[in-house]
C-alpha cells in the first residue's frame, strides 16, 4: 500500500509540474512570438507610412514611374526589405532589385491599400522561397490613388530565432521538471516513510504487542498521527490488561460456587442421605452457591448485550415510588450477612415515568447490594429521594471502604473491577449506567476514601403526571 501511495503522490506532483512548465512554456512561446513578429511588423510599418507620407507630400505631379524611381534612389544603402511599387491593378511597376512584373500581387495587404487603408500579410512567398512579412500602403497624387508602396521582408530568421528560443525554453524547463521529479521523490519519501513506521506499530498492535512506540519526527500532521497511535497504543494496553484481570476475576467467580455445589454434591453422594440436618445444610448450600451463579452469568449475558448494544427496553408507565417502596420493604425485613441497616427517606408523592420496570429493579437492587457489600459490619445504608422539576434524584449512600480517587473516573467502565477483595463480577455498575442511560437519565458517584460512597441516580419523569395516574389507575 505504501508503494501504491508514494506511486500516486510522485505521479500527482510530476503532472503538477507538468502542467505548471507546459503553461509556463506555452506562455513563454506566446510572449515571444508576439514581441518579435509585432516589433518588425511595426518597424515595417513605420518605414513604408513613413516613405509613402513623404512621397505622397512631397512629391507630386509625377507619374507612378517616375515616383517609384525617386522612392527607390532614397532607399538606404543596406535596405534589407524588398521594396515594390504597385499600380492599380497589383502589378510590379519597380522593385527595389530594379525589377518589374505583370503578375499580380493580391494579398491582403495590397487589397487594403488599394482601398486607402495600410495593409498587413503574413505568408508564403514564391519569390522568397519561405515565409515572408509584408506591408503596404497607399500612393496619391492630389489626393487620388495612383498606386501602392509594399515593404516585404523574409521571416525564416525571425522563426529561426523564436524557435531557437522555445528550444531553450524547453532544455530548461525538462530540467526544472528533472529537478521537481527529484526533490518530489525526497518529499514522498520524507511522508511516506514516517506512515511505513505507523503501519509497522499498527501491524505490531493487531497481533497483541502493545509494547512499540511510535516517534514523533514532525510537528505536523504525522507527528500528530503518531501521538494519537502512541495514545491509542497504552489505551489498548490498558483495556487488554483490564480484560484479563477481568477474565480471571470472572473465572476466579464462576469456580468458586461450582466448586461448593461440587464439593457438597460429592459429600451428599458419599455420606448418603441419613443425616437429615447435613442433607438439608447441604441442600441449602447448593441452593445459595446456584443462584449466585446464576447472578453472574445473567451479569456476563447482560453485560455482551451492553458491549453489543442489544440492552432493549421495554417502556410502560410506571411510578418509581412504588418500586422504590417495595424494595425498602424488601431490604428491611430481608436482612443480610453483614447486619447493615437499610434508612430510608422517600417523597410519599408519585413519581410518573415512561420506562422499563424490571431494568430500573434490576439497577437499584444492585446499587443496594453494593452499598450493603461494601458497607462496615453492622453499617448504614441511606436509600434517599428528591424531585426537582421532572427530574427524579436518587441517591443510594453506604458508609463503607470508598472509592480511592484514582479509581473513582475508572469505576462503571467495561472490564474495570476497582481494588475491591468483595466477591462479584464487577459488571453490574457498567451495566447500570448503561440501562440508566437508555433511560435518558445519568448515574453519578462521589467518594470519599476511607469514609463511604454515594451513588446518585438521576431520572426524567414524564411531562404530564395525570396521565400516569391514569394509566396506572
Amino acid at each position: 500500500m505504501m508503494k501504491g501511495i508514494k506511486a500516486r503522490l510522485l505521479l500527482q506532483i510530476g503532472l503538477l509540474l507538468l502542467v505548471i512548465v507546459l503553461l509556463l512554456e506555452a506562455v513563454f512561446a506566446f510572449a515571444v512570438y508576439t514581441y518579435y513578429f509585432s516589433s518588425s511588423r511595426q518597424i515595417l510599418e513605420s518605414r513604408v507610412t513613413t516613405t509613402a507620407t513623404f512621397a505622397n507630400q512631397f512629391i507630386n505631379g509625377t507619374t507612378l514611374s517616375e515616383r517609384a524611381r525617386n522612392i527607390l534612389e532614397q532607399l538606404i544603402a543596406n535596405e534589407s526589405s524588398r521594396v515594390e511599387v504597385l499600380n492599380l491593378k497589383g502589378q510590379t511597376v519597380i522593385d527595389s532589385y530594379g525589377f518589374s512584373s505583370l503578375d499580380r500581387i493580391d494579398t491582403e495587404d495590397v487589397a487594403v491599400a488599394l482601398q486607402g487603408g495600410v495593409g498587413h500579410y503574413s505568408g508564403i512567398s514564391s519569390l522568397y522561397q519561405g515565409r515572408i512579412m509584408a506591408v503596404s500602403s497607399p500612393l496619391t497624387n492630389s489626393g487620388e490613388l495612383i498606386g501602392v508602396l509594399r515593404f516585404s521582408v523574409s521571416t525564416e530568421p525571425l522563426y529561426d530565432a523564436v524557435f531557437g528560443l522555445i528550444s531553450w525554453a524547453v532544455a530548461i524547463g525538462l530540467i526544472v521538471l528533472l529537478i521537481g521529479f527529484a526533490l518530489s521523490l525526497i518529499i514522498a519519501r520524507r511522508i511516506i516513510d514516517p506512515v511505513k513506521e505507523l503501519t509497522g506499530i499498527s501491524r505490531q498492535m493487531a497481533t497483541g504487542d502493545f509494547s512499540a512506540r511510535a516517534v514523533r519526527k514532525y510537528n505536523d500532521e504525522v507527528g500528530t498521527l503518531a501521538d494519537s497511535l502512541n495514545h491509542m497504543n497504552e489505551e489498548l494496553a490498558k483495556n487488554e490488561k483490564m480484560k484479563n484481570n477481568f477474565i480471571s476475576t470472572i473465572s476466579h467467580e464462576l469456580r468458586t460456587p461450582l466448586t461448593s455445589i461440587k464439593g457438597w454434591g460429592e459429600t451428599l453422594v458419599v455420606g448418603g442421605l441419613e443425616d437429615e440436618e447435613e442433607t438439608l445444610l447441604g441442600l441449602e448450600v447448593i441452593n445459595g452457591e446456584t443462584e449466585r451463579l446464576i447472578g453472574l452469568v445473567e451479569d456476563l449475558l447482560d453485560f455482551s448485550k451492553y458491549q453489543t448494544g442489544e440492552i432493549q427496553l421495554r417502556r410502560e408507565p410506571v411510578d418509581l415510588h412504588q418500586l422504590l417502596r417495595n424494595l425498602e420493604l424488601q431490604y428491611s425485613y430481608a436482612g443480610n450477612k453483614r447486619n447493615v441497616t437499610l434508612h430510608t427517606d422517600l417523597t410519599e408523592e408519585t413519581l410518573p415515568m415512561n420506562a422499563d420496570l424490571n431494568r430500573l429493579k434490576q439497577v437499584f437492587v444492585n446499587l443496594l447490594d453494593n452499598a450493603i457489600k461494601f458497607s462496615k459490619q453492622d453499617g448504614n445504608v441511606w436509600l434517599t429521594v428528591m424531585r426537582r422539576d421532572r427530574l427524579v434524584y436518587v441517591s443510594i449512600q453506604d458508609n463503607g471502604e470508598g472509592i480511592p480517587p484514582e479509581d473513582l473516573n475508572k469505576i462503571g467502565e467495561r472490564f474495570y473491577k476497582g481494588r475491591s477483595k468483595m466477591s462479584g463480577s464487577g459488571l453490574g455498575l457498567a451495566i447500570s449506567k448503561e440501562i440508566i442511560q437508555l433511560h435518558s437519565g445519568k448515574l453519578q458517584i462521589e467518594s470519599e476514601y476511607g469514609s463511604g460512597t454515594t451513588i446518585t441516580v438521576i431520572l426524567p419523569l414524564m411531562p404530564d403526571p395525570d396521565a400516569i395516574q391514569d394509566n396506572l389507575a
